[in-house]
């Protein structure tokens, strides 16, 4: 099962967009996201799925609308894609 990062726009930046880590890994463990985990306040959350990265950004994008009233913007993508940026 691959690991994936997504990453959520605007989150807890400047004041605006409150966004809990304990709540985000919730909401990921909700939609049956596996060893979820966060990092720090910045709206980055990694776990494990067997679906594709745009599936998973639509479903976490709709989850996040339906909590809180807005998408924020959801980006995932591969672990390994993100290792390969420097």
């Amino acid at each position: 099962m691959p690991v994936y990062v997504a990453l959520l726009r605007a989150v807890n930046v400047g004041g605006t967009g409150a966004l809990p880590m304990a709540e985000l890994k919730v909401i990921c463990e909700r939609l049956s996201f596996h060893n979820v985990e966060t990092y720090i306040q910045s709206g980055n959350v990694l776990f494990r799925s067997d679906e594709t990265g745009s599936t998973l950004e639509r479903r976490l994008d709709e989850a996040l609308a339906r909590t809180f009233g807005q998408e924020p913007g959801v980006m995932v993508r591969r672990r390994k894609e993100v290792q390969k940026i420097r």
